[in-house]
């Protein structure tokens, strides 16, 4: 069956596997875990071969795009890795404002071909991400406290299942497979291969307000920020950022801690961005800001700038998430105590405010839901592998420091490796069952690995 796929098989013991097993992670932390092959595909008819030839040897499947899953859930111990990197292609329709991309198409490029179009989509925030798992998790992106989780604009999705068949699922067909596709993360039980998705207009404007202060302002800065958040209309992001200073904010050394809060608009106007950023202009204690910008204009391509600095390429990576009722202004003091002792100086800790929507019917009959209040995600972020130890140490010890206000977790970034309980914490309970149910119909033969565990 091997000769029916076009693209390359590694298997292991072959004198490419290593390289090509490397290649398989964006993380410069790399779990050590072995699939026996590893199938790079050359196009989509290739994956419902390597399904067949997963199933005659009796290989567990693992699916890899872009290989962004910070915990590694590509790799697997034993079974077969099928990489879908080479499906990176999108067709956009700007009549029907609709687009049809295949899985390792990543936010960033997805955003450029939009743009000369007028168009936009909720792509996430880190450039280098692939649709696909992105997707498949839910999706927290850009402009999503309006536009809602990228998954409530994807209107169809063409899967590979366990049988080898090729089928949609929509609202209107395969509806059960649809509503796992829209959140099961790296659990879903199928290989996606394209998705359509709805379109939106490109915001003619973005503007950006940020205040930086001395991480000992963590606590008036929350109140006065959470406050004046209040007032900001859905197309305004807004988020917190528990961080070492930039470089261009101070040039001592060391350079200290900082919390930083920034409010980006996506508008139709110039003018009607300023308008929307107006809650923000008036801190009370602006003139203790290390740094302040109000309304600087931005383009997408300044916003990914931006987000690349904080994950860049070459370095080791982990992070957990926490959905949680309780407010920032008892999660972040918590999380201040731990980023001020951070083994890294890149490490740091993320706080948006409704990161899935201003509006919740926009993420209703989905498996994605949102799980609580607010919501936090720490990253650990390091160069020596002789660190990992201390690293890892650092993001279990600040996670434990805030999971007793914890309602469950996001599994696009949650640490599957710290607790068997984190994939089922992911999902309200009545949708973490019907996914089990929904894998055990759709994958009787259990061809497709579930959710990595410790």
């Amino acid at each position: 069956m091997s000769g029916e796929i076009e693209g390359e098989i590694v298997r292991r013991g072959d004198a490419a596997y290593d390289s090509t097993w490397s290649a398989m992670l964006w993380n410069d932390l790399k779990p050590q875990r072995f699939p026996d092959l590893i199938v790079r595909v050359a196009s989509e008819r290739d994956v419902p071969a390597a399904i067949r030839l997963a199933r005659s040897e009796d290989l567990r499947v693992a699916i890899r795009a872009h290989g962004h899953s910070w915990c590694g859930s590509p790799l697997r111990d034993g079974g077969m890795l099928i990489d879908l990197s080479v499906l990176d292609t999108c067709k956009i329709d700007p009549a029907s404002r609709t687009a049809t991309v295949q899985p390792a198409l990543t936010g960033r490029e997805f955003v450029a071909a939009l743009a000369p179009h007028g168009l936009a989509f909720p792509a996430g925030h880190c450039g280098p991400v692939a649709l696909s798992g992105y997707l498949l998790s839910g999706g927290l992106g850009w402009n999503s406290g309006h536009l809602g989780p990228a998954a409530a604009g994807v209107r169809a999705v063409e899967v590979v299942t366990a049988d080898g068949d090729r089928i949609t699922c929509s609202q209107d067909e395969n509806r059960d497979l649809f509503w796992a596709a829209r959140g099961a993360g790296p659990g879903f039980f199928a290989v996606a291969t394209r998705f359509h998705v709805t379109l939106h207009d490109l915001p003619a404007a973005v503007a950006e307000t940020t205040y930086v202060f001395a991480l000992a302002d963590v606590e008036p800065v929350t109140r006065w920020a959470t406050e004046a958040a209040q007032r900001l209309p859905a197309n305004v992001e807004a988020s917190f950022m528990l961080a070492t200073a930039s470089p261009h904010i101070t040039a001592a050394s060391p350079r200290p801690k900082v919390i930083s809060f920034t409010g980006t608009a996506f508008a139709r106007t110039r003018h009607e961005a300023v308008r929307c950023l107006e809650p923000l202009r008036a801190c009370p204690f602006a003139e203790r800001a290390l740094f302040r910008q109000v309304d600087e204009p931005k383009t997408f391509e300044d916003l990914y700038g931006t987000s690349s600095g904080f994950w860049p390429q070459g370095h080791r990576n982990m992070v957990d998430t926490l959905w949680s009722d309780t407010g920032h202004e008892t999660l972040l003091p918590a999380l201040a105590a731990s980023v001020t002792h951070a083994p890294s100086e890149r490490s740091l800790v993320i706080a948006p405010l409704w990161p899935a929507s201003r509006d919740p019917t926009l993420s209703l009959d989905m498996a994605f839901s949102v799980l609580g209040e607010t919501y936090v995600a720490p990253f650990a972020i390091w160069d020596e592998p002789a660190a990992d130890a201390v690293n890892t140490r650092w993001l279990r010890d600040t996670m434990r420091a805030v999971e007793p206000y914890g309602t469950g977790h996001y599994i696009a970034e949650a640490d599957l490796t710290a607790d068997a309980s984190r994939a089922r914490r992911s999902y309200a309970p009545e949708d973490w069952e019907r996914l089990r149910a929904l894998k055990a119909a759709y994958d009787p033969a259990n061809v497709f690995h579930t959710y990595l565990t410790p």
